[in-house]
């Protein structure tokens, strides 16, 4: 049946309150740039695609080919990462020691190699999903399980759990400042990767900007509430992505933004503009809902040498006035069209009206198209809009199919297991790209050995010390309290009992 499907995120967000070429005369920012019928476009020369073969950069990485194991891949991203956790994860530690008068005997530092066999059972319970934490040590038949026991103890699991961490708690600043940074706890984390992503990878030309929601009820200020979705509660994050779900950059929405200079544009125009700082000047098509898309976008992004096409909603600024007043009256199979300058405006009525706006398709004809079993014809800047639009989609299904994400209170756990589960999915996309015949399930069981392994070549864990010597001014303090007639008198007095012993 030829007919338009939306995507369902379309149908449940509401607007924020934040190729081809023409080859034509005139300036689309003039007042004489006004909409008109389909015959009254230019003719249009090809946009030339200059970017690189899609997949591995290898001038940033010659060392990775098709028989690299899947964990120096994953190092590409998460080298810098790993040291960082250790640190700021002891740290943490000692930070809670600090403030405890008295307690158990401290544990010992956690080392690097700890940290990958700690990573090595987070990823591998993503194969294995289990009601309750401690199950995965549970010596019960239907529990009973080796692989965890024998790689780390339980405790000391939920300990480093406990205390993983991604920043000095010191280093926060104010939170009435306009420049507070509300993910200052995990932004050296996303910085780290972002970069990553960016730097190993070159995308498809075709590439897709949308969002996804990570599934969070615990309590965080810019935590996401939308009815309609299936996770109704979470954290919002847009992602830009190409043809092979690999996930090119990205964005946390943090709530309304109070630094921003332009308050010309929107929120939206302003995210995607973040977004495209990366893929600007080679040619790339980019593919967006109505939750985004709007003439002046796509005009901004065409100096960029970035051509657009996406649903649009009917009253957007910039559009015909015919659009926005929707005067048409179609049925079924109906097509009406309107071009200025390199744009294409269209309505199509399927089950509903279809509103879209493009700058790298040409226009197609008027009229009313059916088939012969009364279906509306699919025109063709609808099926290649419904052919791209789905890769941020595409790559949350990918990385949500192994998901390593437990239940938490903690944003910043939420958000890191996340990252976590992106990264080995675009380690995953960028080994595939070298001709490597692995599968992401295969390509996961693999990354969870080679950790292991690499954590058995480390140094040895230091044992836990015996008990808990006190400091000297907590045990006098601790003395004077409970029992002030046994202090001894002085320190001669205890040293002459020594003596007379001996």
């Amino acid at each position: 049946m030829a007919s338009f499907h939306l995507e369902e995120d379309e149908i449940e967000k509401g607007e924020e309150t934040m190729g081809s070429e023409p080859e034509v005369d005139e300036d689309p920012s003039s007042s004489s740039a006004t909409w008109g019928p389909p015959h009254q476009h230019g003719r249009r020369r090809v946009n030339n695609y200059s970017g690189g073969a899609v997949g591995l950069n290898i001038n940033e990485a010659p060392h990775v080919n098709k028989d690299s194991t899947p964990f120096c891949v994953f190092m590409l991203y998460f080298a810098r990462i790993i040291r960082l956790l250790v640190e700021e994860t002891n740290r943490y530690y000692h930070q809670y020691l600090d403030e405890l008068q008295d307690g158990p005997s401290p544990r010992p530092d956690m080392t690097d190699s700890e940290m990958f066999l700690f990573l090595g059972i987070i990823i591998q319970m993503g194969h294995d999903i289990r009601d309750r934490l401690k199950d995965y040590w549970s010596t019960a038949e239907q529990f009973a399980m080796p692989f965890y026991s024998n790689t780390m103890k339980r405790d000391r699991f939920l300990h480093i759990l406990r205390f993983l961490h991604f920043a000095d708690n010191n280093t926060e600043t104010d939170r009435n400042a306009d420049s507070y940074d509300r993910l200052w706890k995990i932004q050296t984390i996303f910085n780290t990767l972002n970069d990553a992503y960016e730097k190993y990878y070159n995308p498809s030309k075709h590439l897709a900007i949308d969002e996804i929601i990570v599934k969070f009820k615990g309590r965080v200020v810019f935590r996401q509430y939308i009815p309609k979705k299936h996770k109704r509660f979470g954290i919002k994050i847009f992602k830009i992505c190409d043809a092979t779900g690999y996930t090119y950059d990205m964005k946390v929405y943090l709530g309304k933004d109070r630094t921003r200079a332009d308050q010309d544009v929107t929120a939206t125009h302003a995210t995607v503009r973040g977004l495209c700082r990366c893929i600007e000047g080679v040619g790339h098509k980019l593919y967006m809902d109505y939750f985004f898309s709007s003439p002046d976008l796509f005009e901004e992004l065409m100096t960029k040498d970035i051509t657009c096409c996406g649903t649009v909603r009917p009253n957007r600024k910039g559009l015909p006035d015919d659009f926005r007043r929707r005067q048409f009256r179609l049925k079924k199979g109906d097509i009406r069209v309107r071009v200025r300058w390199n744009f294409t405006a269209l309505v199509w009525k399927d089950k509903r009206d279809v509103y879209i706006l493009t700058n790298m398709h040409c226009p197609p004809a008027e009229g009313s198209f059916c088939d012969e079993h009364g279906n509306a014809i699919k025109p063709a800047i609808v099926a290649d809009y419904n052919k791209h639009m789905g890769y941020v989609n595409k790559a949350d299904r990918m990385a949500n199919s192994y998901s390593i994400s437990r239940r938490t209170w903690k944003w910043t756990n939420k958000l890191f297991f996340h990252f976590l589960d992106m990264t080995i999915l675009n380690s995953f996309i960028l080994l595939s790209s070298c001709d490597a015949k692995l599968s992401h399930r295969e390509f996961h069981l693999a990354l969870v050995r080679n950790m292991l392994e690499h954590a058995a070549r480390g140094p040895p864990r230091p044992q836990r010390s015996r008990g808990r010597p006190p400091a000297v001014s907590s045990a006098i303090s601790r003395l004077e309290e409970a029992s002030r007639h046994h202090w001894p008198t002085s320190s001669t007095s205890r040293l002459r009992c020594r003596v007379l012993f001996v």
